[in-house]
C-alpha cells in the first residue's frame, strides 16, 4: 500500500509558475512509475506526465509538453510537477498516482487545486 498526498497548489496568475510535491508513505515510492493527472471541471480527468522508477524515462500530454517537467527523488519518496507558462486551460485538480510505466496506476492521491487567472 501506498499513500500519495499532493501540495503546492493553489492561485497563479497566466504566465506564473508552481511547483506541485507529492509525498508518498507506506510501501517505497521507487517501486513504481509515477503520474500526474488532472480533471477540470466538467470534463474527465486526463493525464499530464509520467516518469519511470528510475527517472530514465518521462512522457507528457501535448498539451503541457515544453512547459511541464516531471521528476522525483526516490530518496525523500517523493514526486514533482514544475509547471511553467501556466495558461487558464491547466485550471485543474490535479492528481498524482503510483503504478507501472505501462499505465496502470493503482494508487492514487487526493488531489491539488491549481487555478491560474488571466
Amino acid at each position: 500500500q501506498v499513500q500519495l498526498v499532493e501540495s503546492g497548489g493553489g492561485l497563479v496568475q497566466a504566465g506564473g509558475s508552481l511547483r506541485l510535491s507529492c509525498a508518498a508513505s507506506g510501501r517505497t515510492v521507487s517501486s513504481y512509475a509515477m503520474g500526474w493527472f488532472r480533471q477540470a471541471p466538467g470534463k474527465e480527468r486526463e493525464f499530464v506526465a509520467r516518469i519511470s522508477r528510475s527517472a530514465s524515462m518521462t512522457e507528457y500530454a501535448d498539451s503541457v509538453q515544453g512547459r511541464f517537467t516531471i521528476s522525483r527523488n526516490n530518496a525523500k519518496n517523493t514526486a514533482y510537477l514544475q509547471m511553467n507558462s501556466l495558461k487558464p486551460e491547466d485550471t485543474a485538480v490535479y492528481y498524482c498516482a503510483a503504478g507501472s510505466w505501462a499505465g496502470m496506476f493503482a494508487y492514487w492521491g487526493q488531489g491539488t487545486q491549481v487555478t491560474v487567472s488571466s
